[in-house]
């Protein structure tokens, strides 16, 4: 019973899939259709020289005649010079298709990847996302597409030549199916052979993804700590278990084509200790019996080989069944479908009673209370992981609380739009993601449409006037990707360039300064300076004498407000955490 439940999911599911499939091929219909019919001819076409060696046979070999000897050989040559120009169409018409289906699938399926939550990113590897993202979309497509013109070409070519069987003998033919079905059986266990093994395939060719990313990334690190062996040997562990998996989807799928090239020849004995009987008995002719074998092997000989062909059609469709569940799953942080609009902060942001937890049961924040005005700086400072990169994490939703509040002029933000609640935040991180391109690309962030004299005044407020004009190029200087050609201090001053721009009311400074040597921390520092004016600011730092001139600074120790206060009055607190922190830095 359960068995039964469960095929009529799968074979559910995969109409469910069609469906959704259909809105990629809609817009190309036209070529997929005459892609398919154009497969109607090729496989019937088989069926000619088959068919043509009876009469060819009974006329020549046994008549002696010679009337239809020029006719037959000219007939062949012309229908399978029209199948290949129809085969090469349908090959043609079958990729080009599958490219724009395939495009369709991956702009929309990277367009829900940019808005997956910060959560969604800390839970996968850069391998996962590109097979999953990626790689099973071409899997899926072109698998698909390409075995649909080579199982539509062997179904019309089946039929035909299937005709041509009963056309020579109905006696012949009824042992030549049966021993068809019988050899077209095993590929009905297929699907529940592989599934298990291909979703840990998946997983493992994605790891190998990663160790190819985390190479690239991490390079600096491989050298200077001399980890080749260590990386080569999680390498070699990773590819030891891809070859696991592939041996073992072998000893699974492959006595298919065996066992199916074995049931074909039993069926092809039978036909030949049968039809000989038949030609003795003269109920059909040499020519019939010559006929009836042509097409049974031209029959025959693809089905022996088909098993391979079915296990890349049902790894296609497992692709699919991946692909649309990604298209189908949605981000845990949406805007609501009334959400309202922040046209800027007019009052302040409260944190009221919030609590957090990146997993069940392990609390990062505790009930934290605090209120920031319109125009305030407030610096959080305590032990790391305390909580800290949290709480501002909060402010642009890259995570939703799990009790509690943050309060933008008194609405909570999760009743916000998402795009209004984060035009109105501007972030500068410790280490700024800059993307290939120039240092006018990266600026332009902040605002795709600004002027020349927006980008001068940006460029000059964060300090970059006189490292840009000792560039030949200037703002239009590539930077290599990741901004790999530029320093610390550079990145930082493009990326609060881009903050420049933005000209968000909220600012959340993220350790902008703390991974700076002395010389680029001071002018960082004064590009920060110039951001901070005017702005309602949160600053995550470790060194506490950045945050002196904060008007609130919140002590934030294992995920509870433990201080806050200014600077001054922090210090005079008697038992203060703070006062002992600054203390330990100042010596």
């Amino acid at each position: 019973m359960f068995k039964k439940l469960t095929n009529k999911i799968t074979a559910s599911q995969m109409y469910v899939n069609y469906r959704k499939m259909w809105k990629y091929v809609k817009p190309y219909w036209g070529r997929a259709l005459l892609a398919l019919l154009i497969t109607i001819p090729i496989g019937a076409m088989d069926a000619v020289i088959a068919w043509a060696l009876k009469p060819y046979m009974d006329i020549v070999m046994i008549e002696k005649g010679t009337n239809y000897t020029v006719y037959i050989p000219i007939l062949i040559i012309l229908f399978t010079l029209v199948q290949s120009i129809f085969n090469y169409s349908a090959t043609y018409l079958n990729t080009w298709v599958g490219q724009k289906v395939s495009m369709g699938l991956k702009t929309d399926l990277f367009k829900k990847l940019l808005h997956y939550h910060a959560a969604f990113f800390d839970k996968k590897s850069s391998g996962e996302i590109v097979f999953r993202f990626n790689n099973d979309v071409d899997t899926s497509c072109n698998g698909l597409l390409s075995n649909l013109k080579l199982f539509t070409t062997r179904l019309f070519s089946s039929i035909s030549l299937i005709a041509v069987l009963f056309y020579n003998s109905w006696q012949l033919a009824i042992v030549a199916v049966i021993v068809l079905a019988g050899a077209l059986y095993p590929l009905t266990t297929v699907k529940k052979r592989i599934k298990s093994i291909m979703d840990k395939s998946v997983f493992s060719g994605s790891n190998v993804v990663t160790h190819f990313n985390e190479t690239f990334n991490g390079n600096r690190i491989i050298s200077s700590y001399n980890l080749y062996d260590y990386q080569a040997k999680r390498f070699e562990d990773t590819l030891h278990q891809c070859f696991k998996l592939g041996i073992k989807m072998t000893q699974r799928t492959g006595i298919m084509s065996p066992m199916m090239h074995f049931i074909v020849s039993v069926g092809i004995a039978a036909v030949i200790w049968l039809g000989s009987y038949l030609i003795v008995t003269h109920t059909i002719t040499p020519g019939n019996f010559v006929s009836f074998i042509a097409a049974l092997i031209m029959l025959y000989t693809p089905i022996k080989a088909i098993g391979n062909n079915f296990n890349a059609v049902q790894m296609a469709l497992m692709a699919m069944d991946r692909v649309f569940e990604l298209l189908d799953g949605k981000p845990d942080i949406v805007s609501k479908k009334d959400a309202k609009l922040l046209p800027g902060i007019k009052k302040g942001i409260e944190y009221r009673d919030v609590c957090f937890e990146y997993e069940p049961g392990k609390p990062v924040l505790k009930h934290i209370n605090l209120k920031i005005k319109k125009g305030e700086t407030v610096a959080f400072v305590g032990n790391s992981g305390g909580g800290k990169t949290t709480m501002v994490n909060l402010l642009p939703r890259f995570y939703d609380v799990t009790g509690g509040a943050v309060l933008f002029d008194g609405v909570d933000v999760r009743d916000l739009n998402l795009d209004s609640l984060r035009e109105n935040i501007a972030i500068v991180f410790q280490d700024n993601f800059l993307f290939a391109g120039t240092i006018r690309d990266n600026i332009l962030l902040g605002k795709e449409n600004a002027t020349e004299d927006e980008i001068r005044t940006a460029v000059k407020n964060a300090c970059l006037e006189e490292f840009i004009n000792g560039l030949e190029k200037g703002l239009d200087t590539e930077i290599g990707e990741r901004g790999t050609l530029l320093s610390g201090g550079q990145k930082q001053r493009i990326a609060i360039a881009r903050a420049f721009l933005k000209n968000a009311p909220v600012v959340i400074l993220d350790e902008a300064t703390s991974a700076l040597d002395n010389k680029s921390e001071a002018v960082v520092q004064q590009a920060v300076d110039n951001l901070m004016k005017d702005r309602t600011v949160f600053i995550i730092a470790h060194r506490l004498s950045t945050v002196r001139h904060a008007d609130k600074i919140a002590v934030i120790n294992y995920g509870e407000l433990v201080e806050l206060g200014t600077h001054e009055e922090l210090l005079q607190r008697e038992g203060s955490i703070y006062a002992s922190l600054y203390q330990s830095q100042l010596k």
